[in-house]
């Protein structure tokens, strides 16, 4: 490493959505497709859901960039968001902080039993927005569907936009499709010219909904902050759920309240850290 110091890094998660995360405030990293694959790898690099790297910013505590497990740099992570918020409390020894990202600009508090809450913003619904390939009027239920034409197994998506694209598929059984090989290919419709995160949402009550997600970039994961958030905003938009409400991933709950004064997204759930090393050799940046 040219006689610069070994990189350190963070592992942590949230509901089991796993985060590599390195510091790069004080010295600048170049983080490459490939190097961010390799260190997501999870058989010859540390693993992980995403690479979070801190950097500086002029306009919040800390500007935070995401890379996917595939290498690809992307706009927002909810989980990864309460987890660098809590990096920010014990360095500051303050309950507030910020977070600017290519999504958005995020204020975050902390709150008792270890919880954080994160204002996700305004979500978008505008097809322009989300973005969509082509025009729809009417975003709460967009034409797409799987399986045969006159019987579908799932159609009729909702989508939204909360720092990146999310499609909603409203089902009363979760194991409908396997996601696992549905998602990549609705992941890359050509609707979704940015790829989209995938979801089947079920509705169990007014205040819970329980969630499978297809993340892009990433694949089945256990927990998916940002899609927590949407499917609640699309939910009770059309009138399915009430704007605050429980979302019940494989990892985990998060609170979500979709709050009616300003539009803006409170995100709620817990954050874990799980171990502290230095980068091996063939992964230095």
């Amino acid at each position: 490493m040219n006689g610069l110091a070994p990189m350190q890094f963070r592992k942590m998660n949230g509901l089991g959505n796993d985060f590599v995360v390195l510091d790069a405030r004080l010295r600048p990293l170049s983080i490459s497709q490939d190097k961010a694959r390799a260190i997501a790898d999870r058989k010859s690099g540390i693993g992980c859901d995403q690479l979070i790297v801190l950097e500086p910013s002029s306009t919040a505590d800390v500007l935070m960039r995401i890379w996917n497990n595939e290498g690809f740099e992307v706009e927002s992570c909810g989980n990864a968001s309460r987890c660098i918020a809590d990096i920010l409390f014990e360095e500051k020894r303050k309950t507030l902080a910020t977070i600017d990202t290519k999504g958005g600009f995020l204020v975050c508090e902390k709150g008792g039993d270890g919880l954080v809450t994160v204002d996700m913003g305004a979500p978008r619904f505008s097809w322009r927005d989300i973005p969509l390939s082509e025009p729809f009027a009417d975003t709460r239920h967009i034409e797409l569907q799987l399986g045969p034409i006159d019987a579908p197994l799932i159609h009729s998506p909702s989508v939204v936009n909360v720092g990146n694209p999310h499609c909603i598929f409203w089902v009363k059984d979760l194991d409908i499709v396997d996601l696992a090989k549905a998602g990549p290919m609705l992941e890359h419709h050509p609707l979704f010219p940015e790829r989209a995160n995938i979801s089947l949402a079920r509705v169990d009550a007014k205040d819970h909904i329980t969630l499978k997600v297809w993340e892009r970039g990433a694949g089945l994961t256990r927990a998916c902050g940002t899609a927590a958030c949407a499917v609640v905003a699309a939910a009770a938009r059309i009138k399915l759920t009430h704007r605050k409400a429980t979302v019940t991933l494989p990892g985990g709950d998060l609170l979500i309240d979709w709050r009616e004064a300003d539009d803006h997204i409170l995100m709620t759930g817990p954050v874990t850290y799980e171990y502290e090393g230095v980068l091996p050799a063939h992964l230095t940046v």
